[in-house]
């Protein structure tokens, strides 16, 4: 006999998950695990993220008052099907999502210095080249001449409070995605010595607080007009055209 589902929902269960549930299924039977509507808190396992293609229900606990966030391979979905809390917020952050995405994308496992990126439960505001603001807001990026690969993620786009972008000195390649243009508060763009190919996004030009912008040694062919890195308006800041066509 095999376990394959464990509903044990609005049943006051109170303490901590044990972290032996997410072992339990050693042999990738145990599909759906419902623990949702209880008064549990504390830390959610990460070993619960193990649990190859399951359905995780956990809503209505009170892990909120714990000041982890759910582990990260959950709320990625990196092994399970569904995880009830992978919408909200709180337990699963929009720029952790995205940055995580980024990652992979990039080839992370290849970094020069990737410390601390896809730790199950350490802040992303503390992994390596990221910068929060108060409220844990990415503001600044900066991973130039770090060994990056792979191509740019269009999870990019949901860092909306991004000010500072700097890719530069690795080795990128595909086209820069369009979604970049949703970073509104964007004012320092650097992609320069990257392979990026192809047509600069005209989201481009949607960037209004945008004053540097570098995009040198790729094999960009066109970049759209940018009126905002207009030098009269901005005092020189530095606009470099070369594209390395």
């Amino acid at each position: 006999t095999v376990l394959e589902e464990l509903d044990l929902s609005s049943n006051s269960l109170s303490g901590q998950i044990p972290f032996q549930v997410g072992q339990h299924d050693g042999a990738g039977v145990l599909k759906r695990l419902d623990l949702a509507n209880n008064i549990l808190s504390g830390t959610i396992p990460s070993q619960i993220g193990q649990l190859q293609s399951a359905s995780i229900l956990l809503e209505g606990n009170h892990f909120h008052k714990s000041a982890k966030t759910a582990p990260l391979s959950l709320c990625m979905l990196r092994n399970v099907k569904e995880f009830d809390l992978a919408h909200d917020m709180t337990f699963c952050p929009i720029e952790r999502n995205a940055l995580s995405d980024f990652y992979d994308s990039a080839n992370g496992t290849g970094w020069a210095n990737g410390t601390l990126w896809l730790d199950e439960y350490t802040s992303y505001c503390d992994w390596t080249g990221v910068t929060c603001d108060d409220m844990n807001h990415v503001t600044k990026l900066d991973l130039s001449n770090n060994g990056l690969s792979g191509r740019l993620s269009e999870s990019i786009g949901d860092l909306t409070f991004i000010e500072v972008l700097d890719l530069s000195d690795n080795d990128i390649k595909g086209s820069i995605p369009t979604e970049i243009g949703l970073l509104s508060k964007l004012t320092y763009l650097r992609l320069s010595y990257n392979a990026f190919t192809g047509v600069a996004p005209e989201s481009l030009g949607e960037l209004a607080q945008l004053q540097l912008l570098q995009l040198q040694t790729n094999r960009i062919t066109k970049i759209p007009n940018i009126t905002q890195l207009d030098e009269s308006i901005y005092n020189n800041s530095t606009f470099v055209t070369d594209c390395g066509v």
